[in-house]
């Protein structure tokens, strides 16, 4: 009896046992066939401005400091251009010179040149009175077959060489009386003209030694030191646009089943506390274009999975949200 009942114990043990593994393989199948979350790992991104010049100089004062909030058209930098201010001082003289040169086209010519010019004319229009009384002298003598024809000649070539010399004092008169000509003037103005041209381009040059922000947002990076020599066109600092901020996920092709433009996703912010879901709608899909992104997988008879980069923004706004914070998407099936 005492056997009977030990063989009884030893059985009922072994089906307990049997039923145990049993129930462990059936977990196990089932949560083996139950479909897994993927967590998908991602980065809170902004858009960026670079501030830099179109003049080359030495950082002459830093305005504000990485992590200072700026509004747009504030200065944040100054330049220090020996070169600028040596254009515009050259820019100004040659625009005092073109106004000096415009000033005296402009006007008459002086009291003792206009004087001068006027005795001139009044000594050759007396010379012209002698010779001419003395060609009428050898002309009366010359038809009395006084003189020769040659004599007489030479007094009527003095008589119109005198006509001449009074003609020419005369214009020389009215040119010093009645100023410049109109094509002396016209060039006085076209080269005032020129100058102010230029001054007006040195002196856009001085906005550009003070650097304004082009947008509203926050300095995130600054490059160079004070003192220090920077290029044209060289960045001295970032300031990012905290406004225009989105998610950014690099995601395995084959889970982007269910994800388009427009789907709305649900995003955690470890940084924020994390027990918060705040809704991304997704905006831009984009494949990688690099190599480095494939996933071989034809080893296990599929194919080289591509990674794509998958942009949402906040459906609404989320305070205390920066650059560069996790963004984690939880509840992804694979």
């Amino acid at each position: 009896m005492k056997k009977l009942q030990q063989s009884t114990i030893s059985l009922l043990v072994g089906l307990a046992a049997l039923l145990l593994v049993v129930i462990v393989l059936m977990l196990i199948g089932w949560i083996t066939s139950k479909p897994m979350k993927i967590t998908l790992q991602g980065s809170v991104e902004a858009r960026e401005y670079r501030v830099s010049g179109k003049v080359p100089g030495r950082v002459h004062q830093l305005l504000y400091n990485e992590g200072d909030t700026v509004s747009k058209g504030q200065v944040v930098v100054t330049l220090d251009s020996p070169e600028i201010q040596a254009k515009i001082i050259q820019a100004n003289a040659q625009r005092v010179a073109a106004q000096a040169i415009k000033a005296k086209a402009s006007g008459s010519a002086r009291a003792e040149l206009v004087e001068g010019a006027y005795e001139q004319w009044q000594k050759a229009k007396v010379g012209v009175e002698i010779a001419r009384k003395s060609y009428e002298r050898v002309e009366n003598l010359f038809k009395q077959e006084v003189v020769s024809a040659q004599k007489r000649d030479e007094v009527k070539a003095q008589y119109d060489a005198a006509v001449a010399t009074e003609k020419a004092a005369k214009s020389q008169y009215n040119m010093a009386k009645n100023g410049a000509q109109i094509e002396d003037r016209l060039a006085a103005q076209a080269a005032v003209d020129a100058a102010k041209a230029d001054v007006e381009q040195v002196n856009s040059y001085i906005d550009e030694i003070n650097l304004t922000s082009p947008i509203n947002g926050i300095i995130t990076e600054i490059f160079p030191k004070v003192g220090e020599l920077v290029g044209q066109g060289a960045p001295i600092m970032t300031v990012t646009d905290i406004e225009d901020v989105w998610f950014s996920f690099n995601i395995r092709e084959d889970l982007l089943k269910g994800l388009t433009n427009g789907s709305i996703i649900k995003v955690e912010i470890p940084a924020l506390g994390g027990s918060t879901l705040y809704e991304a709608k997704v905006y831009f899909i984009n494949v990688m274009a690099s190599y480095a992104t494939w996933k071989p997988t034809k080893v296990s008879g599929e194919f080289d999975a591509k990674t794509f980069e998958v942009r949402a923004r906040p459906v609404e706004h989320i305070p205390g949200l920066r650059v560069g914070m996790s963004a984690i998407i939880r509840e992804h099936p694979e």
